[in-house]
């Protein structure tokens, strides 16, 4: 997805999208020792697994409104479940809504199974042509 290939951070994490059927995108983080945050665990940092799960929110909304101007994180709220041990994280995107503005976007994120899910989050994106998108359009 070129949306991921535009954000540095998610190139350097390796964050692909792994399926895309016609309703549901799934996004993969690859294992890599470098991610761990606690080694005593062994756990995957949290801000990674906050990284992981933002760049899955705006490349899913940015495939849904098919404009040339990206989405913007408004507002990012995560609950950790538990510690994501050192194996691939996979993230799922739920739209809530999508405005003329303003879209909101659940995700979910785990590691064995959906249904248990190491966090859980929810963004809010300004979808909207901004006047600092001037220079990009």
């Amino acid at each position: 997805m070129a949306t991921l290939q535009a954000m540095p951070y998610a190139r350097h994490l390796g964050i692909c999208l792994l399926a895309e059927p016609t309703d549901v995108s799934v996004f993969h983080l690859p294992f890599d020792a470098r991610i761990i945050g606690n080694p005593m665990l062994p756990a995957i940092h949290g801000g990674v697994v906050a990284t992981f799960m933002q760049a899955a929110a705006l490349a899913s909304t940015y495939a849904l409104m098919r404009e040339d101007v990206p989405p913007k994180l408004v507002d990012f709220s995560i609950d950790y479940l538990s510690s994501a041990g050192p194996t691939e994280l996979l993230a799922q995107c739920e739209m809530h809504r999508v405005g003329k503005r303003i879209a909101s976007v659940g995700v979910r994120c785990w590691q064995k199974s959906s249904d248990a899910p190491v966090a859980l989050a929810r963004a809010h994106l300004f979808v909207a042509p901004s006047a600092s998108d001037a220079s990009v359009i």
